[in-house]
């Protein structure tokens, strides 16, 4: 047997499983009423007379289940229902009342022909037609109710299951591209604090190299970490910035200068995204020191507002600079990773004169 044969069996026996209930409640009814008025008559015999009575609306109630369970679509609409009552249920009563007649008697012991039947159908009273028309029409009703209703649970499933597969799809692909950025990042970060270390060992400094190393080893035990976790507080971001600095002035010098303003307490304990400073000064000295032999002049700044928190970067823009610092990969994995975070939240980039300036702008959502 099947699977689909299995579960058509499973409905007809629930259907003719709960008409028999309903015919024995009937049948007791039946029972209690005939005996309060003196009239004896045998349980069993009144149940037989309720569920042979009942055969044609089990097989409607099952038939109608399994042509729904096929072809949900049959009580879409009120012209589709309507088409398949006159198809079948009209039909279904000329047939019922005719079983109905030559049920009652065989039960009675008689013999069966057509004039029998025919007699019977005849004698059959108004009472017997209304009841067997009103439990065929409501077997029919419950039938719509209960395909219409289960249809309805089956597209708010669907549309459940659709929403919480777009919500994970849309999260998974949220995670992928922000450890994408991460991945970037990282990498980018080492190669050039690796590039400063080398350098120093290149001109033969081995004690600046040393502390270089150790410094490397901090400033990458800090990265590990900060990639386990959402948010990092603005005053770790600045220790993790000056010893960027510091490990980055063992191959520019003295002629690396930075200063940091606006870091007040209140500011030092706001929360933003990990390894979000670093790329910014990384990109002003890519875009000052790198291009001239001079001494540059980072600004680090940090201004609240009513709703964010600003963040700025401002270097000075050599003659031999790019004329567009603002597309390097720095600045492009910052900008995305804050629009993943919160639509809110900004990077701006904009050449002020002789001055290139990164501004962060940090909703108050981020912060709390």
């Amino acid at each position: 047997m099947t699977e689909q044969q299995r579960r058509s069996a499973r409905t007809i026996l629930n259907h003719v499983a709960f008409w028999t209930v309903l015919c024995a409640v009937g049948a007791l009814g039946v029972y209690t009423d005939r005996g309060q008025r003196g009239h004896e008559a045998a349980y069993l015999l009144i149940l037989r007379e309720w569920w042979v009575g009942h055969v044609p609306v089990m097989a409607l109630s099952s038939g109608l289940s399994l042509a729904l369970a096929r072809h949900p679509s049959l009580f879409a609409d009120r012209r589709t229902t309507l088409r398949v009552f006159a198809c079948v249920v009209l039909p279904f009563l000329p047939l019922e009342w005719f079983y109905v007649g030559c049920a009652d008697i065989l039960l009675r012991g008689e013999a069966l022909t057509w004039s029998t039947a025919w007699a019977e159908l005849s004698r059959m009273g108004k009472m017997t037609w209304f009841t067997e028309t009103a439990w065929t029409i409501g077997t029919f009703i419950a039938m719509v109710a209960i395909g219409n209703h289960r249809e309805a649970r089956a597209r708010s499933e669907a549309f459940a299951r659709a929403q919480a597969e777009n919500l994970n799809l849309h999260l998974a692909l949220e995670q992928q591209r922000m450890l994408a950025l991460r991945a970037q990042l990282e990498p980018h970060f080492i190669f050039n604090a690796l590039n400063a270390i080398s350098a120093l060992v290149r001109g033969g400094d081995k004690p600046d190299a040393l502390a270089g190393i150790a410094r490397l080893s901090d400033l990458l035990r800090y990265a590990l970490s900060a990639t386990q976790r959402e948010q990092a507080t603005i005053d770790e971001e600045l220790g993790f910035v000056r010893d960027y600095v510091a490990l980055q002035r063992l191959r520019y010098g003295e002629r690396l200068q930075i200063r940091i303003e606006g870091d007040d307490d209140e500011v030092r304990q706001d929360e933003c995204p990990p390894l979000l400073l670093q790329p910014l000064i990384e990109n002003a000295l890519r875009h000052d020191l790198d291009c001239h032999d001079g001494a540059g002049d980072i600004r680090l700044s940090f201004q609240r507002t009513a709703d964010a928190l600003l963040i700025r970067v401002m270097n000075p823009v050599s003659e031999y600079a790019s004329p567009n610092p603002g597309t390097g990969l720095g600045l492009a994995n910052t900008r995305a990773r804050l629009a993943l975070l919160d639509a809110r939240a900004s990077l701006r980039t904009e050449r002020q004169g002789r001055h290139f300036l990164a501004e962060i702008s940090l909703p108050l959502a981020l912060r709390d």
